[in-house]
């Protein structure tokens, strides 16, 4: 079943043309890899999709609804989470902190609420504390949770970012470039969570990735594109021989 599927999408910053007349869908409950060189219009299909750019052509549909239109708290309220090439953490606040902010957006005490404390604000406010401490176990940073989010470590600030999108209880997750400045370590325990989350949590997750010792690892399905536009789809044993992947990687002479 496909849970995000994109229409004829196109994306264009003056004369350029990011991305081109894209038709992809990902289908429920799988890991799904979109690669290409630098440039290909990787990273602006994740922000087309989560209301960051707005298409100048083309549907995206979530569980078959549109969500055009949708400004990213919107889409995020539909079941959409993403995390960022360049980490996005709230640097002064702790880590339990910020896990609660992704959790914000599902909870009903409101403004009145929280200004004059109700005790079904308060009652709410623990709830949320536990759901964080438990995201936290989660990721393996429980015991970091008073420390300053800028203190962390970068492997752990990027499990901190994850554990954040997680509190948005998503459909689908969206990582972008999670394994970029990990040492080997760190990327190993990374692959290890990102299965647990679709395994155990049953969350579709779409990477973008370089690491092709990653993508190959994790990726159910793979879709390439290159100057905007898709040049393969298929399982990792298919994108890895394809002459059109190898080409645009590495040049036209490799590929021959």
């Amino acid at each position: 079943m496909t849970i995000l599927r994109v229409t004829n999408l196109v994306k264009r910053f003056g004369g350029l043309v990011c991305v081109d007349g894209i038709d992809l869908s990902f289908p429920e409950g799988k890991i799904s890899a979109v690669i290409g060189p630098n440039g290909a219009g990787k990273t602006t299909f994740f922000n087309l999709i989560t209301g960051i750019y707005s298409p100048d052509e083309g549907r995206i549909e979530l569980d078959g609804k549109s969500i055009l239109n949708l400004k990213p708290h919107q889409i995020t309220e539909r079941g959409i989470a993403r995390t960022f090439q360049n980490i996005r953490l709230f640097g002064s606040m702790t880590v339990l902190e910020n896990v609660m902010v992704g959790l914000h957006i599902h909870l009903k005490a409101g403004l009145f609420g929280t200004l004059l404390r109700l005790p079904s604000n308060r009652a709410e406010e623990n709830r949320s504390q536990e759901e964080a401490y438990r995201l936290l176990e989660y990721v393996g940073l429980e015991s970091l949770l008073n420390e300053q989010a800028n203190s962390l470590p970068y492997g752990a600030q990027r499990r901190l970012e994850i554990a954040r999108a997680l509190a948005t209880k998503p459909k689908v997750l969206l990582l972008d470039e999670p394994a970029a400045g990990m040492n080997p370590r760190e990327t190993v325990e990374l692959i290890g969570l990102i299965k647990r989350i679709r395994q155990e949590l049953g969350i579709t997750i779409i990477l973008i990735e370089h690491d092709m010792r990653l993508v190959m690892e994790l990726s159910d399905h793979i879709l390439v594109l290159d100057y905007g536009t898709k040049i393969a789809e298929g399982v990792p044993e298919e994108i890895r021989s394809n002459p059109r992947v190898i080409e645009a990687y590495l040049g036209k002479s490799a590929a021959q």
